[in-house]
This record gives C-alpha cells, structure tokens and sequence, in this order.
C-alpha cells in the first residue's frame, strides 16, 4: 500500500502544477449549467405558480442541476481515459510490466489524485455558487439519508472510472480511441441525468435505462440525496450500482488481460 500512497502524492503534486487550469474548468463548467438553470426557470414562468414538471417543483428542478455539479466535481474522469490510451498507444506502459506495481491501481491512484485537487481548487466557487442558489437548494431529510448518498456517489466515482479504464483499453485493437471515448460521454451524458432528470422519459424508457449503468452514474444517488428514492427500492439500487461496480472492474481487469497478450512495445 505503501508505493500506493507514494503515487497519489506524486499525482497531487503534478496536479498541483495545472491548478489554475482546474480554476478556469470549474468557474466555466457553471456557464452551462446557468444557462440550464435560466431554461427552466424560463419554463416554470409560462406556467401557472405551483406548477410541477415531472414532480419536480422549480425549486427541486433548480436543486436537482446544483446536485449534478456536485457529484460530477466528486466524481468526473476528466482525461484518465485520454492518458491510459496515450501510454498504451506510445509504449509507455512496459514500465509497469516491468516493476512491481498494478496499472489500473496505479491510474485509480492518480484519478483520486485529481479528484482531491480539483475539489480542493473548486471549493470556492462551487460554494459561492451553491450559496447564490441558496434559495433553491434543498438539504438533505435526515443525517442517514446524507449517508446513503455518499456511499452511492463513491460508487458512482468508481464506476465511472473503471467504465473509462475499459473504454481506453480499446487502444490495444484500435490506433485511436476518441470517437469510442466520445460516443459513450455523449450517452452517458444523456442516460445518466446529466442533462435532466430520468423520471421526465416515458416510464418504458426509464425501465430499460435502468438495466444499464448509466442511471448509477448520476441520477441514482441525486434521487437518494433528494428523497424520492428510499428504504427497500434505495437498498436494492445500491445492490445493483455495486453489482455495475464489480461488473464493469472485471470487465476493464479482462480487457487489460487480454490487451497485454497482444501488445507489443514500441516506445516508452
């Protein structure tokens, strides 16, 4: 574990150096979002007052779009995904044939790493932010409920990656891996409740988004933050999100075992 710890101190240190980067991401990722705020606060206007969309009322609505930049600043794979296709691709990756360390160990290291720094450089402003929308965002019904959400957001952190983890090790069979990399954030964008809340499809399509990860990545722990999903329902979600968890792990373990016996290296 030792080496383990070596390496998240390392990553936080190069991080460290991008500081003002993660500043500039975290202060312009709110522009988007103001502008999805702005939208809907636009719909519930032409609606008679007390007007709920999908049973959110604007306060929830509003809520629910503060939620999301919470857990995606807790939770986002920014370039991992990019970098393990660039070392597999360039050869870098021999190092770690070579020496006594995990890969994907070593890559999970460095995205909580990253994690740790871009909350600790995005703090400020999502705070002022959230305190702007205070209004607006509601707390949690009980100390418990808090809980629960947290356990669900840190499987959401490692779901995502090793999704990600998997998605790159496509760079043993293919040269380049960004059209891939692209098509599944432009789904899991929209399957996972980056860009509205499930409940809002029709009930047939919400069931069968259900059976994928997607919904665990984002919308799953918001609706235990918010209350809407709770007791037995809530126990059996969390069940499935650690089943994806596990699945999409030993997916991204057998890619990379399957990955190794076709590389070759070729730099590094």
């Amino acid at each position: 574990m030792k080496k383990y710890w070596h390496v998240i101190n390392i990553g936080i240190q190069n991080n460290l150096t991008y500081r003002v980067n993660f500043l500039f991401r975290a202060v312009f990722g709110f522009i988007p979002l103001l502008a999805t705020i702005f939208l809907w606060r636009a719909i519930y206007a032409g609606k008679p007052a007390g007007t709920e969309v999908a049973a959110y009322s604007l306060a929830q609505m509003t809520s629910y779009y503060l939620l999301v930049t919470v857990v995606d600043a807790l939770t986002a794979v920014n370039e991992d995904d990019w970098q393990i296709a660039a070392d597999i691709k360039d050869g870098n990756i021999s190092q770690f044939l070579l020496k006594p360390i995990d890969y994907l160990n070593y890559r999970l290291c460095l995205y909580f790493s990253s994690r740790i720094i871009y909350l600790a450089v995005a703090a400020l402003p999502l705070s002022f932010f959230i305190f702007s929308f205070r209004s607006y965002f509601i707390p949690p019904a009980d100390l418990a409920t808090f809980g629960w959400f947290m356990v669900s957001v840190i499987m959401t952190g490692l779901l995502q990656f090793f999704s990600s983890y998997a998605m790159a090790m496509l760079a043993f069979w293919v040269l380049e891996v960004s059209t891939f990399i692209f098509i599944l954030f432009a789904f899991e964008y929209i399957a996972s409740g980056h860009l509205f809340p499930l409940n809002i499809l029709p009930p047939v399509l919400e069931r069968v988004l259900y059976f994928t990860p997607f919904p665990y990545q984002m919308y799953f722990p918001i609706s235990i933050y918010m209350g809407r999903t709770s007791g037995e329902p809530m126990l059996e979600g969390l069940l499935i999100q650690a089943f994806w968890v596990i699945a999409t792990y030993a997916i991204a373990r057998y890619a990379w075992f399957r990955g190794i016996k076709k590389y070759s290296a070729v730099g590094g």
